[in-house]
């Protein structure tokens, strides 16, 4: 009989009960001294969906899924992963769910398939070098059975461990942005391994902070900034959440003040930066444009670099926040941690001269 997983259900319209949650959390939450680095967010994962949570570096993603994973111990709230709760004791959920970190240390001369079998045996499992070969073949690392850790390019090392991920064929699979400093045809192939993993039915859930990536490959995504979950829902709910089809980006000979660019016919926002000139969202491009053009000829502007794309998640989060997702990639300014930069940016926002407890 053919396994139907219960993503395709989805895709298919057909509804799944409570029971099928395979991760409950309510009211998660992470201090560090002052700084709430994770504050009471509650979220539920389908089982056999592919779940994201979208954000900056510095938001709180990969506090969440450690603590999540068992691996970090959380200041308040539950977490339950296949039925069982996560704290106190996180051993048995440990060996029901797989874990790609963001960084792995391997022994450099060890084969591939070696390394499998030793991750294995650490859950009691005793593969032979065919199963391990298997295990490598899911995730397109066949023909590197017997080549070193060393030998691997950095998208091949990622797909190593996804597969050290599944050794233990688990129920979840976290990816903490797992395609983090690969080139593009790299993040695309990896991309297709991990959609192979989620059509097998095993539940994805991953962190990422590029918008293209939870575009593609996430039935849901968790909008997350400064600790907290600013939204949940499909990519293409959040995006027609917006009422927005496009956004419109240009450069002007001169500035203007942003209620002119605001009452353009068809915009629903805008935005301006220094160095990126403004940013209009439209109910309709084509209406907006015309109007742009009416007022720069009108008031003797010239318009430049402009260019019209359709609405994203990058426009989600910069209705959400007032800035761009890729204004926070590195986290924090230059000499400063993650943490310190997200306490920066809470103060900033809400006016406060201290870290915000």
């Amino acid at each position: 009989m053919r396994r139907v997983s219960p993503g395709a259900c989805r895709e298919a319209g057909v509804g799944l009960s409570a029971g099928d949650q395979v991760i409950e959390v309510r009211d998660l939450t992470k201090r560090y001294g002052e700084l709430v680095a994770v504050e009471a967010i509650t979220f539920t994962v389908a089982r056999g969906e592919v779940f994201g949570i979208l954000g900056p570096n510095g938001a709180g993603k990969t506090t969440t899924l450690e603590m999540v994973e068992g691996l970090r111990k959380p200041d308040g709230g539950t977490i339950a992963v296949d039925g069982l709760p996560v704290w106190p004791d996180p051993a048995p959920v440990k060996r029901r769910i797989g874990v790609q970190l963001q960084a792995t240390a391997l022994f450099e001369y060890q084969k591939l398939w070696e390394i499998i079998y030793v991750f294995g045996s650490s859950y009691g499992l005793r593969r032979s070098r065919n199963e391990c070969v298997a295990l490598l073949d899911r995730v397109g690392l066949h023909d590197k059975a017997d080549a070193y850790v060393r030998e691997l390019s950095g998208g091949q090392a990622q797909r190593l461990s996804i597969a050290l991920a599944l050794v233990n064929d688990p129920v979840v699979t976290f990816l903490d942005e797992p395609t983090t400093g690969l080139d593009p045809r790299a993040r695309r192939a990896l991309w297709d391994v991990i959609r192979e993993i989620n059509r097998t039915g095993t539940t994805v859930v991953l962190t990422t902070h590029y918008m293209e990536e939870a575009e593609r490959l996430c039935e849901r995504v968790a909008v997350m900034d400064l600790g907290r979950i600013m939204a949940l829902d499909t990519p293409r709910a959040l995006i027609n959440r917006l009422g927005a089809e496009a956004t419109i980006t240009f450069t002007l000979s001169d500035p203007v003040p942003l209620a002119t660019l605001c009452a353009l016919e068809g915009a629903t926002d805008c935005h301006a930066a220094e160095e990126e000139g403004y940013t209009v969202v439209a109910t309709d491009a084509q209406r907006t444009v015309v109007s742009l053009l009416d007022m720069a000829a009108r008031d003797g502007l010239t318009v430049r670099n402009l260019d019209v794309k359709g609405a994203d998640l990058e426009d989600v989060f910069l209705h959400m926040t007032g800035r761009k997702l890729a204004d926070d990639e590195d986290g924090s300014s230059a000499g400063e941690g993650a943490e310190a930069g997200r306490a920066r940016r809470r103060r900033s926002r809400f006016g406060l001269g201290r870290r915000r407890a």
